[in-house]
């Protein structure tokens, strides 16, 4: 049975991005795309919310056709267009795409469903609404967080809905150069 696995980027005061959603605070560099994509490679399912996805389809498909693309482009890339897709969204109830499962309601039983279909992780592509609503149902099983040394002040918040104490397991943790932090953790 697969385990969902929130994968974000943070600031050091919890927020996964600016009061308008913005997301240029963010490091990343070749050393952090190749611990991403170590592991983004051993699984084979991505979900996300509406706006990621929409993000996501705009880039992927082609990424790794654009002149000059990096590594990290055109691996992702070719993982991108194998894995399979979940998008959760209401207002695409009924809506179908290509190699894309939409789901619209009944979360917790669709999610258990997801996850009994799967022997790897679900990898939950940032999507922060998305996983407020998945927090508020329980439905997630660890958080892969990277830490970016910052502090926001005010933005959309890591964790919304949480409901109850949900005791967690330090799975792994790395430093990079850049002094982004991945924290890995699993509910106990």
């Amino acid at each position: 049975m697969g385990k969902l696995i929130y994968f974000m980027h943070v600031s050091l005061d919890g927020f996964v991005a600016d009061p308008n959603g913005g997301m240029g605070w963010i490091q990343i560099n070749d050393e952090i795309f190749d611990y991403v994509g170590s592991r983004v490679e051993t699984t084979d399912t991505a979900l996300y919310g509406r706006v990621t996805f929409e993000m996501m389809e705009a880039y992927w498909p082609t990424a790794a056709e654009k002149p000059g693309a990096s590594k990290h482009d055109i691996d992702h890339s070719r993982w991108y267009a194998k894995a399979k897709k979940v998008v959760l969204s209401r207002s695409w109830q009924g809506k179908e795409l290509p190699h894309t499962q939409i789901i619209s309601n009944d979360l917790k039983n669709e999610i258990s469903k997801l996850k009994a279909s799967t022997q790897h992780d679900i990898l939950l592509f940032g999507s922060p609404s998305a996983a407020h609503s998945l927090l508020a149902e329980g439905l997630i099983d660890g958080y892969w967080l990277f830490i970016n040394p910052i502090l926001l002040g005010k933005g959309i918040p890591l964790f919304k809905n949480i409901t109850g104490i949900t005791k967690l397991k330090l799975i792994s943790t790395k430093l990079f150069a850049s002094g982004v932090i991945s924290l890995s953790y699993e509910k106990e």
